[in-house]
């Protein structure tokens, strides 16, 4: 199975590759290093799976968190891949066997945390091992200038002398300019074709208010989005369970989200968000990363985000299915203060402070700007944009005209008609009813197996599932995201439940 698209649709049940990713695709299995910066939810880890499944040999990828490489990981098993993790969440007779396999060639790719990789024991092992490939993910931590530098991203400037000839993949949702120079130059030696995918996510409506009452104004802001799926940011554990418990008094259905609550609380509210209508997740930073659910409609920032780099992330969880969603964010003086205590409480030398700084400058010029706010966010990357006419400053508060003349006492109408717009016209009652009884038997699937319910299937294969309501195993494999593992392991089961959908609404 040598063939990048055989793989596609075999193994991930994909008909054809998104937009840019066949070209990194293409580079990493001829065997030359990529630099890819894509937004977020535009599909980085198929860039560099689909190229390990075609090369010959071991594919190593490096990642940052641990529950993010075990998520990867169950997620390749149940597509049939063989993907193994080595951690500190394991114990050492487990990580042992796991090397086992690794060795004697029966896995094809391995997650590893890069202080685990850029050992010198972990190092000579892989060195008798034949490398397909090695990827970077979340490469910005490696540069000094970007916005979340990490150390231990640093030492993989070593990788090319270590790996002589394997092609490397990197890739990343923000890098500027500066970033992207700094990465070229520490991994690739200054040589590397970069693959950078347009920024803009027009659908995303941006909206930044004054700080002035966070309670009372969250609480307006979800006056317009009852019933829908969203995230809350905040900067601190304390103040994330206590939006939580403000919206679940208000009626809301809230769940809390952060590094401090036991990995089983993490799960639950993970499996609520994904599977349930109408969750609101209250959350860190720590909530996030990996997550492709398409629904989201909005994200609020109760509380300055760590940059613009950060910001651009955040709200890129929102209205992944291409329909409308909005960023909220509310700032005040007393966040930048905090923000600028913690660039010169970092102790990481002056020339990074001075950038810190000038980072967080950035945002709060895009925070502050009287132009249109999306210009100023893809500027920040170096991209240019006309004014968008889907931000707070192009459509105008309801008390004044705008600069393109529009009505302001029209602008909620406006809303709600592209919103009315832009779902899709054949999610009928009946799909929607459907996805329902998907969702649950998604989740049930998923806790029989101890995995994320999005690993199963992800929200877009359940309402692909839910329009075409097959009948047949072959209908079934047809499905957008059913691969042949999971046509094998779920069809009997998934259609069990839309033969019994299908015949009760044929007899009522």
């Amino acid at each position: 199975m040598s063939n990048p698209q055989n793989i596609l649709r075999t193994i991930f049940g994909y008909d054809s590759f998104r937009p840019g990713q066949e070209e990194i695709v293409d580079r990493l299995v001829s065997g030359k290093h990529a630099l890819a910066v894509m937004p977020t939810g535009a599909g980085k880890s198929l860039c560099y799976q689909v190229p390990a499944l075609v090369r010959e040999g071991l594919t190593i990828v490096v990642s940052p968190l641990v529950a993010l490489m075990q998520d990867q990981v169950a997620a390749l098993k149940l597509a049939g891949v063989a993907a193994e993790t080595i951690n500190s969440a394991a114990d050492r007779e487990a990580n042992v066997e796991i090397w086992k396999r690794v060795a004697s060639g029966e896995t094809r790719i391995l997650y590893l945390a890069p202080e685990r990789l850029m050992t010198g024991r972990m190092i000579a092992a892989l060195q008798k091992i034949r490398i397909a490939l090695i990827a970077v993910d979340e490469v910005h931590c490696m540069s000094q200038w970007g916005a979340s530098f990490r150390p231990e991203y640093e030492a993989l400037k070593n990788l090319r002398a270590n790996f002589s000839g394997v092609p490397i993949g990197a890739f990343t949702a923000t890098a500027d300019d500066v970033t992207r120079r700094d990465i070229a130059a520490k991994l690739f030696g200054g040589e590397v074709q970069e693959f950078v995918s347009g920024f803009d996510r027009p659908n995303i409506r941006l909206t930044v208010r004054p700080k002035s009452n966070s309670r009372k104004q969250l609480l307006a802001f979800l006056e317009d989005h009852k019933g829908e799926s969203g995230i809350v940011y905040a900067l601190s554990r304390k103040s994330v369970g206590e939006w939580a418990e403000v919206l679940k008094a208000n009626g809301h259905r809230a769940v809390a989200y952060h590094a401090g609550l036991p990995a089983s609380a993490r799960s639950e509210a993970q499996d609520r968000f994904m599977t349930e209508k109408g969750i609101v997740v209250c959350a860190t930073i720590a909530f996030g990363m990996g997550i492709d659910k398409p629904d989201v409609r909005f994200v609020f920032h109760a509380d300055l985000p760590q940059t613009l780099d950060a910001y651009y992330q955040e709200i890129g969880r929102a209205g992944r299915d291409g329909a409308e969603a909005e960023a909220h964010m509310v700032f005040g003086l007393d966040d930048i203060r905090m923000r600028r205590r913690f660039i010169d409480g970092e102790g990481a030398g002056p020339e990074r402070a001075r950038r810190e700084h000038k980072r967080l400058d950035a945002l709060v010029a895009y925070c502050e700007t009287p132009d249109c706010r999306r210009q100023s966010l893809l500027g920040y990357f170096g991209e240019f944009s006309d004014p968008c006419g889907n931000c707070d400053v192009c459509l105008g508060p309801a008390d004044r005209m705008t600069a393109f003349r529009h009505r302001p006492d029209l602008v909620r109408k406006t809303r709600r008609e592209k919103r009315a717009a832009l779902v899709p016209p054949d999610i009928d009652p009946q799909t929607d009813d459907l996805l329902v009884h998907l969702k649950a038997l998604r989740l049930k699937m998923a806790k029989q197996r101890g995995v994320a319910a999005y690993i199963v299937f992800s929200d877009k294969t359940l309402i692909d599932m839910a329009q075409r309501k097959p009948l047949t195993k072959w209908d079934f494999g047809e499905v957008n995201g059913v691969g042949a593992n999971k046509q094998e392991q779920f069809g009997e089961v998934f259609l069990a439940t839309i033969r019994q959908f299908v015949e009760l609404r044929a007899a009522s």
